[in-house]
């Protein structure tokens, strides 16, 4: 755990007592500091008073009286839709507002690095998608070459659970949207912007606030070095603010698809070749195309960010080469579950938009398409053209039928449950095909998240497999 510093024997309120709640609540109390800590939820108020906290009644007259910080959890609204009643309370008394990972940044350094050879170093990685690949396929290349390493933030740990950081130690931290919104202390060493697509657009009232939220890693960051990938105008904007000129290699811009040569420093994929330019010469090259971990565009995308960010670490590009090869890929993202008479199984639970969802139909060919969920907005608007490979959609849950309409002519069938769009999909599955889950949709309406979905989706599969 990292003590949080800065308010010992001052009161510090904590809303929302979810896992960073109860992790934050922990540090501000390693730290001397007084945590008031309320959720609306009282089987979470109780779990916290088992664990010997007070919870007040943070809406009651007076509550915040005495209180020197207000720290949310990332999913309380702070300002869009509208601010949580708790937090428009405190911006009304000037109450300042913050987060767990602006607590992480306040309270990072220690006097114990005055005998380090080597300061401990943090990454950020933050986008629309790709985050957890990219910062678990980051800290993977940073065990296979021997450097201490943890990882945290959105993904894993809370980052105020980690532990206090070795010499020469690099802390990968996967960050939303949410999180880089807030943090009043953003001030990574390498900061990692994979991509942008809408998500999480009333949250942050349209595109122009949720691209904001990502660009203050970056603005407010001020990372020695900036990991951009540049395939949307955002990214070329970013990039375009964060450097002094295109020889400026601070700045590492990443690609899958497109050549970048003529930068200080970028690192692209064409073809399924990895290839590192600097000062306008080839620095490396890698062969993408048979490394199973990284299936498809996207997660070629992901391992160019991977492998920039590492190579502003020192690694060289070999040692990165051979992590790239072993790298296994996380549960529910292009997740192979297993194969049966030539029929592939593929959990990418996590592709909740249609964004993630085209990016994982662009990766495999002949496809049965397990798809649906609660839609977002505009549904499976902007999916046509990635649907050529589409063989037949088995859909569920909520939307099924409102998506049913927006696919065309493309077969399908309306199966609602999970069970029955594995069963159906196993049974036409000819020799060749991959059944995919990619549900371009939240799995709210029949799953409490997208990993027990993913999960539900494994365990039919694996009944089948035997």
């Amino acid at each position: 755990m990292l003590p949080v510093k800065g308010y010992a024997g001052q009161k510090v309120a904590v809303l929302g007592l979810g896992r960073s709640g109860l992790a934050t609540a922990a540090a501000l109390r390693a730290g001397a500091a007084e945590p008031l800590l309320w959720d609306d939820s009282p089987e979470a108020r109780a779990k916290a008073e088992a664990e010997g906290f007070v919870c007040t009644d943070l809406t009651r007259h007076g509550a915040m009286e005495g209180v020197v910080a207000l720290i949310t959890s990332p999913g309380i609204p702070h300002l869009y839709p509208s601010p949580n009643k708790v937090i428009a309370l405190a911006l009304e008394l000037g109450i300042p507002v913050d987060n767990d990972i602006g607590l992480f940044f306040q309270s990072f350094g220690s006097s114990e690095w005055d005998d380090f050879e080597t300061p401990p170093k943090v990454v950020c990685v933050t986008g629309s998608n790709g985050k957890s690949t990219t910062t678990a396929l980051i800290h993977h290349i940073l065990q296979v070459a021997d450097r201490p390493t943890q990882m945290a933030g959105n993904i894993g740990t809370g980052v105020l659970s980690i532990e206090p950081p070795l010499d020469g130690e690099v802390i990968v931290l996967e960050l939303s949207s949410y999180q880089t919104e807030l943090a009043r202390a953003l001030t990574p060493d390498v900061a990692v912007f994979t991509n942008l697509s809408p998500d999480h657009l009333d949250r942050h009232n349209g595109m122009g606030g949720y691209f904001a939220a990502k660009r203050r890693l970056f603005a407010e960051g001020g990372p020695d070095r900036a990991v951009i990938g540049v395939d949307e105008v955002e990214g070329q904007y970013l990039a375009n603010q964060v450097a002094m000129g295109p020889g400026d290699d601070r700045v590492i811009r990443i690609s899958s698809g497109q050549k970048l040569e003529g930068f200080g420093w970028s690192v692209f994929v064409r073809k399924g070749f990895l290839s590192e330019w600097r000062r306008g010469k080839q620095m490396a090259s890698i062969d993408l195309r048979e490394i199973s971990g990284l299936p498809g565009a996207h997660n070629h995308q992901n391992a160019c960010a991977a492998y920039a960010a590492c190579r502003s670490l020192g690694l060289a590009p070999k040692l990165i080469e051979g992590a790239l090869q072993s790298f296994a890929g996380l549960p529910h993202r292009s997740q192979l579950v297993g194969e049966k008479a030539g029929v592939r199984f593929i959990n990418d639970s996590k592709a909740t938009n249609v964004d993630s969802a085209s990016k994982a139909l662009q990766a495999f060919q002949k496809i049965r398409w397990i798809v649906g969920g609660m839609g977002k907005d505009g549904g499976l608007s902007g999916i046509e053209p990635h649907l050529g490979s589409v063989v037949k959609a088995y859909l569920i849950g909520h939307s099924a039928r409102d998506f049913a309409l927006q696919i065309g002519g493309l077969d399908h069938e309306i199966c609602e449950t999970m069970e029955r769009a594995v069963a159906r999909a196993a049974a036409d599955a000819q020799p060749g095909e991959v059944v995919l889950l990619a549900p371009a949709a939240a799995s709210f309406d029949q799953y409490p998240n997208f990993e027990k979905r993913g999960e539900d989706f494994t365990a039919r599969v694996s009944a089948l497999l035997g």
